[in-house]
């Protein structure tokens, strides 16, 4: 049986290519074709500007701009306000956590993570 094809556009954005391997796996062998990396939030914004990206799950912790500043700047820029944004981090502090959600994450997956709990929340922003 062949699996659907989902055209939503997901932007994977971590310093750590490992990480960015298995989630695009993960994605992947669910029916995701269009998927796009990234290593920072430098990167990332010029990712967004370039492709119509539907979703971001992002590292919070990473070099020239973290994935806080990213949500920030993703939310601060009306043409991509509607972006889905998934934190996916080590930063488990329950600090940490209201921060990201004031600055308005749509969903926060502590690492290490398995790959339902990532497409569970994915499920929630394509329905």
């Amino acid at each position: 049986m062949k699996k659907e094809e989902i055209k939503f556009s997901v932007l994977l954005v971590d310093d750590s290519a490992s990480v960015r391997g298995y989630l695009k796996s993960i994605l992947k062998e669910v029916g995701f074709t269009n998927l796009f990396e990234a290593e920072n939030g430098l990167s990332a914004l010029e990712c967004v500007k370039k492709h119509g990206i539907d979703l971001i799950i992002s590292d919070w912790n990473m070099p020239k701009m973290d994935g806080l500043a990213l949500v920030n700047k993703i939310r601060e820029t009306h043409e991509f306000s509607h972006i889905k944004f998934l934190m996916l981090t080590t930063e488990s502090e329950k600090e940490k956590v209201l921060l990201a959600i004031k600055s308005s994450v749509d969903g926060y997956i502590v690492k290490p993570f398995t790959p339902i709990s990532v497409i569970t929340k994915i499920k929630k922003y394509i329905e």
